[in-house]
């Protein structure tokens, strides 16, 4: 009987809980916002790509370079190779190696130095984007702006994400 007791107890208890936090949800306001969508229509993600394309651009032509360099000796001794001498071989085999650890070197650090730039000009825009969706949701009075990636199902009065485009998209 005591067991009885405890369980209806417990139940009452677990009920009241649960009616509570549906109360006390239903006076928050949530809003939900999708982050991949603003980066790809806000116009200064397309700057950033123009401008990163720019700065890297004698970088990435030095490497195109080594690459037509390094076919070009190799088809050379492809279709030279019979009528070179063993020197004559060994001597283009030994630039096209050089060129290939060239090509490797410098092709490493443009890659990793083009993606810390782009990494830090993101950091940028993402602080705009954040700075916006922190705005909205104070004007607004949002109690939670969520990602939309983290939610299931959302009304579409919830969504802000195209106000943050707009927002971000008047902004420097």
């Amino acid at each position: 009987m005591n067991k009885i007791i405890k369980t209806m107890v417990m139940g009452a208890a677990a009920s009241g809980m649960l009616l509570a936090s549906s109360v006390m949800a239903a006076d928050q306001k949530i809003a939900v916002v999708n982050f991949q969508e603003i980066m790809s229509k806000i116009p200064q993600t397309a700057a950033l790509m123009q401008s990163l394309e720019a700065e890297f651009k004698d970088d990435k032509a030095m490497i195109t370079q080594l690459e037509k360099d390094i076919k070009y000796y190799q088809e050379k001794l492809k279709r030279d190779g019979s009528l070179m001498s063993e020197k004559e071989k060994e001597e283009l085999d030994g630039k096209v190696k050089s060129l290939f650890q060239e090509y490797q070197v410098k092709g490493k650090a443009l890659q990793q130095k083009a993606t810390q730039r782009q990494n830090e000009e993101t950091n940028k825009i993402i602080a705009l984007v954040r700075q916006a969706v922190d705005n909205i949701a104070v004007k607004k009075d949002y109690d939670f702006v969520l990602s939309q990636q983290a939610v299931v199902y959302t009304k579409p009065d919830a969504d802000i994400t195209d106000v943050v485009v707009e927002r971000v998209s008047k902004l420097k």
